[in-house]
C-alpha cells in the first residue's frame, strides 16, 4: 500500500526540481547563458521519464511481497534526494537539468565538488533510479533501463567535461 504514496512523492520531487530547473534556465538565458549538449539533455530527459514510467508500470504489475529490498530502495532513494537538494543548494541559480554556461559562471569548488566529480549524477541520478526500481520491484527496468541510461549519462559527462575544461582553466 506504500507504493502509490511513494510513486506520488517521487513524481512530485521530480516535478518540483524540474520547476526549479526551468526557473533557473529562464534566468540564465536572460543573462546570456549558452546551452551545450541540447540533444543529450533531451535524451536524458526522455530516458528519465521512460525509466520512471517503466518502473511504475512494472511495480504496479508486480505480485511480489514487500521485503528488505524495498526498504533498501526507500533508503537509497531518500539519500539520493538529499544529495539532489544539496547540489541544488550548492549551485543555486546555476543548477539546471540542462548544461548551461553563463558569462559570469563560477566553477563550484566547495567540499562536495572537490570530493565527487559530477555529484548530481553519481550521488543523485544513479542512486535515485536504483532506489526507485528497488522500491517498486522493477527488476526488468533496472536490468535493461539502467544500462541504457548510463550510456546517455556517459555522453553527458563527456560533454560536460569538455565544456568545463574549455571554459575553466583550473577544471
Amino acid at each position: 500500500m506504500l507504493e502509490p504514496i511513494f510513486i506520488a512523492l517521487a513524481v512530485s520531487v521530480r516535478l518540483a526540481t524540474l520547476a526549479i530547473s526551468m526557473r533557473n534556465e529562464r534566468i540564465l538565458r536572460a543573462r546570456g547563458a549558452v546551452e551545450h549538449g541540447a540533444m543529450t539533455s533531451k535524451a536524458i530527459a526522455l530516458a528519465h521519464v521512460a525509466f520512471y514510467l517503466c518502473a511504475i508500470a512494472e511495480g504496479i504489475g508486480s505480485t511480489s511481497q514487500p521485503g528488505w529490498t524495498n526498504d533498501l530502495g526507500i533508503i537509497v532513494y531518500i539519500l539520493s534526494v538529499c544529495a539532489l537538494f544539496w547540489v541544488i543548494a550548492t549551485l543555486g541559480r546555476l543548477w539546471t537539468v540542462k548544461l548551461y554556461i553563463a558569462p559570469d559562471h563560477r566553477l563550484a569548488t566547495n567540499w562536495l565538488f572537490r570530493r565527487v566529480r559530477h555529484p548530481n549524477y553519481f550521488l543523485n541520478i544513479i542512486p535515485e533510479l536504483i532506489g526507485l526500481a528497488l522500491v517498486l520491484d522493477a527488476w526488468v527496468t533496472l536490468a535493461i533501463g539502467l544500462p541504457l541510461y548510463l550510456v546517455i549519462l556517459a555522453l553527458r559527462i563527456r560533454e560536460e567535461e569538455r565544456i568545463m575544461g574549455y571554459t575553466f582553466a583550473q577544471y
